[in-house]
């Protein structure tokens, strides 16, 4: 095994991995099945099943504020493990990924802005190219099995790790409506009482989810999205094991995060896929197809990412503030660097949030996004199966057991 893998956090590493590329599968078959739907007879029923009101949301609106507030709670339990007990639990481990996360947020932004800079309410989907979608690229990923080395999985899992946070901290600080200070209290108090019950040593799930379901009410109706609730929550559960117990199996984020996976990797991720990536080619415009938006999209994805990551990396290594990744060579990270340019799932919930569901926009950010992340998939699918033949034939690449194969 990889001396990256070596520790207490082994195990939880591998099981995260093994879940999130079998996620991705599912969740490209979601997608699929999406376009399949609107671009059929049944596309009526398709919409017309998203726009279904059930109490005071649509069905849609169920999904994008309520379920994926869960998909941000499994999320904010992966960062908070990832930082403090994780790959990313020391500065030497967040050197590379942190780089390279960075200048995968910053470049496709900017570019994304460059070919926007004339239309202004454009420019407000500046941070739709900049996220990544851990669980279609690990998916993707998984496809070459053993002929990957483990290092750029926790490599490329690292990166979307921080490309998280920073698609947390883009929704929380520009995509927020107006506030309202009374719920917006009351979902801080709520978050108050959270850390309180962790600094007290209270192990047991319950309180945490009761009292988190509280703050997200709050934080709907204070004008914060949702889905923040769900990282704030996170961030209070407990990580301190008991001793005597096996690895994880008695600390609270542990626990509730190994419940999470299955549910969210196969149920909640998927669904939400389906319910957004569906756009309907038949009537689309030249301005949906062509535009600003989805170009500036796509570009940011597949030129931005790919350039962004792989010369941050670069100047990391050439400058000797991080290592090549243990079994790789620059082709291996040029193609987890295409592969971070897949940005289904957080771009879709950034688009929503940066446009809404009314107008061409909406279609033309799902045209961006279909288009970048598939031009990233096929590229670093590619660039990934040649590195290793490479490897294969000159013997350097290392298998999971850390025997060269």
């Amino acid at each position: 095994m990889p001396k990256l893998l070596r520790g207490k956090s082994a195990s939880v590493l591998r099981e995260f991995l093994v879940t999130e590329s079998a996620g991705g599968l599912v969740l490209i078959g979601a997608a699929a099945l999406a376009l399949i739907a609107a671009n059929s007879p049944l596309s009526h029923a398709y919409f017309g099943l998203l726009h279904l009101h059930l109490g005071p949301l649509s069905v849609l609106h169920w999904i994008n504020d309520g379920l994926m507030a869960v998909f941000f709670l499994l999320v904010g339990l992966e960062l908070k493990r990832e930082l403090l007990d994780g790959e990313l639990s020391t500065w030497e481990r967040r050197a590379l990924p942190g780089a390279a996360a960075l200048a995968g947020m910053a470049v496709p932004a900017a570019i994304y802005a460059a070919v926007n800079a004339a239309d202004a309410p454009s420019l407000r989907g500046w941070a739709i190219p900049a996220a990544t979608d851990i669980a279609f690229a690990l998916g993707v990923l998984a496809l070459l099995g053993r002929r990957v080395p483990v290092s750029l999985k926790i490599l490329l899992t690292a990166i979307a790790v921080i490309d998280d946070l920073g698609a947390i901290l883009a929704i929380a600080l520009f995509y927020s409506s107006e506030l309202s200070p009374l719920p917006l209290l009351g979902a801080m108090v709520a978050i108050a009482v959270l850390a309180w019950l962790a600094r007290i040593g209270v192990h047991v799930l319950w309180p945490y989810l009761a009292i988190g379901l509280l703050a997200w009410v709050a934080m709907l109706l204070s004008g914060i999205h949702a889905t923040f609730a769900g990282v704030a929550v996170a961030m209070t559960v407990p990580l301190t094991p008991t001793p005597g117990k096996p690895e994880g199996a008695s600390s609270p984020l542990h626990r509730l995060e190994h419940r999470l996976h299955p549910l969210v990797a196969f149920g909640i991720v998927p669904l939400f896929g389906f319910a957004n990536a569906g756009v309907r080619f038949i009537g689309l415009g030249p301005e949906a197809m062509l535009g600003g938006v989805p170009l500036g999209i796509a570009a940011g994805l597949f030129i931005g990412k790919q350039f962004g990551i792989l010369g941050a990396c670069w100047a990391m290594i050439r400058l000797r503030l991080a290592e090549m990744p243990s079994g790789a060579n620059w082709r291996h990270l040029h193609g987890v660097a295409l592969l971070a340019g897949i940005g289904f799932t957080m771009s879709l919930f950034i688009g929503v949030l940066a446009f809404g569901e009314g107008g061409t926009r909406p279609d033309s950010v799902k045209l961006g996004v279909l288009a970048g992340s598939l031009l990233s998939a096929l590229a670093g699918y590619a660039m990934l199966r040649s590195a290793a033949w490479s490897g294969f034939q000159c013997g350097c690449i290392e298998n999971s057991s850390g025997t060269r194969g």
